[in-house]
């Protein structure tokens, strides 16, 4: 992303919406070109794709306070105009969100 541009409240707004679960989903279909939401949607997709997998005992719950913390974190730097990219992660996320845009031709 271009270090000059300005993020605007809209695009911070649908940048925190996209690490709470489904809505990745939406933010990814709804600003697929918006380089900065795209960005958080690609995280935070991939982060909806860790959940399903909770139902594991033990292994699961361990996941589930990862991601609800991980989640947090994206949600406080989306509000705050920053991108903070996943730890170990970040790679994975983009190539995921990709995938998911061209499979279902967004």
């Amino acid at each position: 992303m271009s270090q000059g541009k300005k993020i605007t409240q809209e695009e911070k707004i649908w940048g925190a919406l996209s690490y709470l679960w489904i809505l990745s989903v939406v933010a990814l279909a709804a600003r697929k070109n918006n380089e900065y939401v795209r960005f958080h949607a690609n995280q935070g997709f991939l982060l909806f794709i860790l959940s399903l997998f909770f139902w594991f005992p033990i292994l699961g719950w361990i996941l589930a306070v990862v991601v609800t913390i991980m989640s947090i974190i994206g949600i406080l730097k989306s509000l705050q105009g920053e991108e903070w990219s996943l730890p170990v992660l970040a790679g994975w996320a983009k190539q995921i969100g990709d995938w998911f845009i061209k499979t279902i031709k967004l």
